[in-house]
């Protein structure tokens, strides 16, 4: 048992590594065929069909002598034959030159394989479809997911019978073998897809899914059967996007450009190629190719395969060629007859005076010897607009879709449309204005790809709704009519081809028809059935009847002059009409709005087809009541001010009545602290009710505060400084009392020299008077000494809270201003310092009290005449 497991595996470890053996080899294929006319037996046709291989030089070895070709019924899927076909040619294909803008040159060398054979196919409804696998590709491909145990197919279609037509006797597209572009990574790259089509169908190219195989042979025989399922791809990447996001393939001219990725390796590239006849969509080549992304650079000139310009004039030119070696940059933008139409710059702008086609050149040079030059066309065409109609509704029958693009210049020459149904075969079209019939309802998105003959293009998409019934459109649902009348009912239907049925067949006429005429007489309701193209739909109108109508207006109102009011009648009738029609804003509407200089009655006649009512409203207009708040005035702060409202008012208030006396009354008197307005609100208690409001302002002047100064000791026959000062700026006099020994009572700082041995002391004072009359004052108290000029100094003090000599200061007699205070402890410490005439020491040095004992203190201020007075000597502090 243990030596049949060993062989067994052994066998598996054989055939897996006889697989791997020949997995590694291909970089992608292609099967085409040529239609050679009617077959020898009648009822068949003949066709030449080739199957191309790409293959690495170096693995040219493992290219098998011989494939194995299946052919399906393309409408069952079942399989037809299976033919084998031997090698016919392999042709080496290296690239031996490189430009020197490229570093290092890198190595492209593969092998054109070719497989060709003639096959005579009986003529079908379905045609065919043509199918080549082989199990595995290479370990290392960048853009899909597991790619040594995922397979590849090849694969084509011949048709047969579409809508009726014809189409076996097709070619499919020649493809050039254009296969030897170099690819730098992170670098811009063009690679040429491009084919021919001998019948002349138009051809569409797209980047597709590569397509996988689920069988572990090397070739299978036969290979499997249709669909075919897409291969997984890696993050980054996917079938339309094989090389990311930065590039495209062009749908009319199969060229693909771009920057590269920025990850050097193999990735698979599958373009499918439709072919479109008279519009229909009649087969699809898939062609896979893998591209190696080398570990180059390219410093060159590189510029878009166009430039189209169809919204302005301006252009912004760059190189494509994100190089950072590049020193030099000359673009000429092609403008004939001038030679100013030049820049040396990396991105320059342009504006082109006039519409055409340009031939842009930019020519390059770089720090290592390289230069470049390319060209390009550049077309200002502005004036594009795509855009497009649709008409449908139900999904069970086609929608029209109607190309409304706008190009003010050249012809609107190429449609690719996308309906948003991905399942159908018929989803893309390439005709102007296409039919598209959706398989069920839904949402889909539809997409219009247009271009001019000018090379502009664009896209624009839509939200198209296929519905499961008809859209029936109806101007209204619930109606009312008089018993008496008849009504139109109107229903309309999206689209052509629609029949209508109404009922119940009662009181009605022409109840096939879009717009029957209805009389009933009670409320019925009508169900219209909307049969198209096999779609039904209904809906309904509710009629409503009545036997007569009534209209109401609200009693007899008042209004003030120059104010509007709405009229609102009380009726289910449809139509109004007001007279007068004075001062309406519309007399033939339900609710209009009245603005009547005086009194006036308004009738309204209301109906409801035949059936008819009347009403009418007195309005009485009253003007508004006058009210007048008086004339704004000002006050001292702590005076009073009296208000005078005058109006003609049945009732009225003042606010704010916090600082008002008597408020009720239209004199109240006002004692606001600050700046108030006051508001006289008056209204009438009858005609016009809307109250009225006017404002007076009370001004108060803000409260005078005057300083005359700390109270003070002068020597008698001294010359004294006295100084006020006031909170108010505009103070325009000061006055002082009494005036016995000043030089000036009346301003600011007068002097004061008091002679008289009789006075021991006297208090002035300063009276501050503002440009409105407001007054402060102030007093101070002037002590008198009949010796000289003198500082005094306590001997002790007791700082200890009580309110008595907790302060040890100098006494000024005489003395103008403090030089200097200072006291110091028995060691020589300053413990305080003053120039300051009221302050004193505490007892705290750095906020801790100081301990009893002798201290030492030194004064020196100067008198009124300039003269210094100095003094020093010791004092106790005492706790």
């Amino acid at each position: 048992m243990e030596d049949l497991i060993r062989r067994s595996c052994l066998v598996w470890l054989l055939s897996y590594c006889s697989t791997m053996a020949f997995a590694h080899h291909g970089k992608g294929g292609v099967i085409s065929y040529v239609y050679l006319g009617a077959g020898s037996t009648a009822g068949t046709s003949q066709y030449k069909v080739v199957i191309q291989h790409y293959v690495n030089c170096e693995r040219i070895s493992d290219e098998p002598s011989q494939v194995y070709l299946g052919v399906f019924d393309g409408a069952s899927s079942s399989l037809v034959t299976t033919v084998t076909i031997t090698q016919t040619s392999k042709t080496e294909v290296t690239k031996q030159s490189f430009s020197p803008c490229i570093s290092p040159d890198p190595t492209v060398c593969y092998y054109l394989v070719l497989y060709t054979t003639t096959l005579t196919l009986t003529d079908n409804t379905g045609g065919y479809v043509l199918a080549e696998q082989d199990c595995c590709r290479a370990d290392e491909i960048v853009n899909i997911s597991n790619p040594s145990s995922t397979g590849f197919t090849n694969v084509n279609t011949i048709p047969g019978v579409i809508n009726g037509v014809v189409y076996r006797n097709n070619s499919s597209p020649t493809l050039v073998f254009r296969d030897t572009a170099v690819i730098c990574y992170n670098a811009p790259f063009t690679i040429d897809f491009g084919a021919t089509d001998a019948d002349g169908d138009v051809l569409s190219y797209s980047f597709c899914s590569a397509k996988g195989t689920g069988s572990s042979s090397r070739q299978p025989n036969p290979p499997s059967s249709p669909p075919y399922a897409d291969v997984t791809y890696a993050s980054g990447y996917s079938g339309s996007t094989p090389l990311g996001s930065g590039v495209t393939i062009d749908a009319t001219t199969g060229l693909i450009s771009g920057t590269a990725p920025g990850t050097p390796g193999d990735y698979a590239i599958t373009v499918c190629i439709a072919e479109y006849r008279n519009g229909v969509l009649i087969g699809s080549t898939k062609k896979e190719v893998l591209v190696t992304v080398a570990n180059c650079s390219l410093s060159a000139a590189t510029l878009k395969t166009a430039y189209v310009n169809c919204d302005n004039y301006t252009f912004t030119f760059s190189n494509e060629n994100s190089a950072q070696t590049i020193t030099s940059y000359y673009w000429d933008f092609g403008v004939p007859g001038i030679t100013t139409d030049t820049s040396t710059l990396a991105t320059p702008a342009y504006t082109y005076a006039d519409t055409g086609t340009y031939t842009l050149k930019l020519k390059v040079s770089n720090s290592t010897g390289c230069t470049d030059s390319t060209t390009s066309p550049v077309k200002v065409y502005p004036g594009f607009t795509p855009a497009f109609t649709v008409t449908g509704s139900c999904y069970q029958s086609p929608f029209l879709f109607t190309d409304a693009t706008y190009a003010k210049y050249g012809t609107v020459d190429s449609w690719s449309w996308n309906f948003g149904e991905s399942s159908s075969a018929s989803n893309t079209s390439v005709v102007q204005d296409p039919t598209h019939q959706y398989a069920s309802a839904n949402t889909y998105t539809v997409t219009l790809n247009v271009g001019t003959s000018k090379g502009c293009s664009g896209s624009i998409s839509k939200a198209v709704t296929a519905n499961d019934k008809p859209l029936i459109t109806l101007p209204f649902t619930d109606t009312l009519i008089c018993s008496i009348d008849s009504l139109p009912l109107i229903a309309e239907a999206s689209g052509s081809g629609a029949s209508y049925s109404w009922s119940p067949a009662y009181n009605i006429i022409n109840a096939g028809s879009a717009n029957p005429i209805v009389y009933p007489k009670d409320t019925t309701v009508y169900t219209v059935t909307v049969t198209q193209n096999g779609c039904v739909g209904t809906d309904s109108i509710t009629v409503n009847v009545l036997d007569f109508i009534t209209v109401s207006l609200p009693a007899d109102t008042t209004m003030c002059l120059s104010d509007s009011i709405q009229l609102r009648p009380v009726s289910y009738a449809l139509k109004y009409a007001w007279s007068p029609g004075t001062a309406l804003s519309d007399s033939t509407i339900k609710y209009p709005n009245a603005a009547p200089s005086g009194d006036i009655t308004y009738l309204v006649t209301a109906n409801l087809g035949k059936c008819q009512d009347k009403a009418s409203i007195h309005v009485k207009v009253f003007p508004y009541p006058k009210a007048y708040a008086g004339v704004d005035t000002t006050i001292c702060w702590g005076s009073t001010a009296q208000l005078t409202g005058t109006t003609d008012a049945d009732r009225y208030t003042w606010s704010p009545d916090s600082s008002l006396l008597n408020s009720s009354s239209l004199r109240p008197v006002a004692d606001p602290l600050i700046t108030t307005p006051y508001l006289l609100t008056v209204q009438n208690a009858q005609g016009c009710l809307k109250p009225v409001q006017d404002t007076v302002v009370v001004t108060v002047i803000p409260k005078v505060v005057v300083f005359a100064g700390n109270d003070t000791a002068v020597v008698a026959g001294e010359p004294l400084q006295l100084h006020a000062v006031s909170t108010d700026s505009a103070l325009v006099s000061y006055t002082w009392t009494p005036g016995d020994w000043l030089d000036n009572a009346f301003i600011y700082n007068p002097v004061a020299t008091i002679t008289s041995d009789a006075v021991d002391s006297i208090v002035y004072l300063a009276t501050a008077v503002t440009p409105q009359g407001c007054t402060g004052s102030d007093a101070l108290t002037v002590k008198v000494y009949k010796t000289g000029p003198t500082i005094f100094m306590a001997n002790a003090f007791t700082p200890d809270g009580d309110g008595h000599n907790d302060l040890f200061r100098p006494i000024l007699v005489g003395i103008a201003r403090l030089n200097f205070f200072r006291v110091y402890n028995r060691w020589g410490q300053l413990v305080y310092s003053t120039t300051e005439a009221e302050k004193g020491w505490d007892g705290l040095l750095r906020g801790m009290k100081q301990e009893s004992g002798t201290y030492v203190y030194m004064v020196q201020g100067v008198d009124y005449l300039g003269r210094a007075h100095f003094k020093k000597g010791t004092f106790i502090l005492i706790r």
